[in-house]
């Protein structure tokens, strides 16, 4: 029997990490972890998390700058701020609901 994990949040969902102070949108999501070892191995032992649960990709944004996160689901907790992330691939990839959140970008096919 296989144990079935469902993840938390989806696409389009704004995030903000619950101890760095960092906020972004779901672009894509893991199953279970799915970077390399050494990228884990470079979190701190003290707040590195399970490689069995889901994995966020994040167009994220701190007070400084903007990039690009990959998060576990125990690190993120929703962000119900309704305050529009300044990604510079946000534009190209979503458009914003009334709720905060954001949906998929419908891209014709010429």
């Amino acid at each position: 029997m296989v144990d079935t994990r469902y993840a938390k949040f989806g696409i389009g969902q704004v995030v903000h990490h619950r101890i760095y102070p960092f906020r972004g949108i779901i672009f894509d999501v893991d199953p279970t972890f799915s970077n390399t070892e050494e990228w884990w191995q470079a979190i701190p032992e003290e707040v590195r998390p399970a490689k069995d649960q889901p994995f966020y990709h994040l167009l994220a944004e701190n007070a400084d700058t903007e990039y690009l996160a990959y998060v576990s689901e125990q690190n993120l907790i929703p962000d119900h701020s309704g305050k529009p992330v300044r990604h510079p691939q946000v534009d190209e990839i979503f458009v914003k609901l009334n709720d905060g959140n954001y949906a998929v970008r419908d891209h014709q096919a010429n």
